[in-house]
């Protein structure tokens, strides 16, 4: 396991045990500081991923990455590995972080979808951004209301530390709101390069599962749907 301590990086590492025994390893590696995913060395940069093929729907994002998507970009090894490997195939996966490991017996798209989460967020997309202080705290394999809560929290710390900086704080959560309508619009436009280039479905899969999480949080707050937390609140609420 990866000592935090001994270097300025935060890793992860994702291992996939096929049915057939064969093994593949993802190593992650983080800027520790800015959680700024750090590019393998002689890593190519595929043409797929140049925005004049990409045509990003987010303008702020195209405006600071004017050559290519980071995004896609970074995906493209995940995505070339995937290639071909049917999406609902078993695998056991470990994800081991600086601090623990953990174990899932699931489907390939599963992992892949947390695998290809930590990457799209920590590559340099302005909207993804947002959503860096989660892969600090990153929970593999994470459910959809897992997910909410977590995304819930993550905003509303950030806008108490707005409010001890004499900024603007957004209570309401109408921007958190915003930030994943954005996402999903990422989401969607990626998925679709990639459906344009893979012969099976793990890596599309992947995404689309991102994409569900994204339309779910979406979809509570605008439908104010927050029974279940008020459910798990109550001692709070008397």
């Amino acid at each position: 396991m990866h000592d935090s301590s001994e270097n300025d990086t935060l890793n992860y590492t994702y291992r996939f045990i096929f049915q057939n025994m064969k093994e593949k390893v993802f190593e992650i590696e983080l800027n520790k500081e800015t959680l700024s995913f750090i590019r393998p060395p002689n890593s190519v940069i595929p043409a797929w991923a140049k925005q004049t093929n990409i045509n990003c729907p987010v303008k702020d994002c195209v405006e600071i990455n004017k050559e290519y998507c980071p995004v896609a970009a970074n995906l493209n090894s995940v995505i070339e590995f995937f290639d071909g490997i049917p999406s609902y195939e078993k695998v056991k996966i470990y994800a081991e972080s600086n601090q623990r490991t953990y174990f899932k017996e699931t489907s390939i798209q599963t992992g892949a979808g947390s695998l290809i989460g930590i990457i799209m967020v920590t590559s340099g997309c302005p909207v993804l951004d947002k959503l860096k202080p989660l892969v600090q705290y990153h929970l593999p394999f994470a459910t959809i209301e897992e997910t909410e809560f977590r995304a819930f929290s993550m905003y509303l710390i950030a806008q108490f530390l707005r409010n001890k900086k004499g900024l603007n704080p957004d209570w309401e959560l109408k921007g958190l709101k915003y930030i994943y309508e954005e996402i999903q619009k990422i989401n969607r436009n990626i998925a679709q390069k990639i459906a344009d280039m893979e012969k099976m479905d793990t890596s599309i899969n992947a995404v689309v599962i991102l994409d569900n999480f994204a339309s779910y949080v979406s979809l509570d707050l605008d439908e104010e749907e927050l029974s279940n937390l008020e459910t798990l609140f109550k001692c709070w609420l008397e």
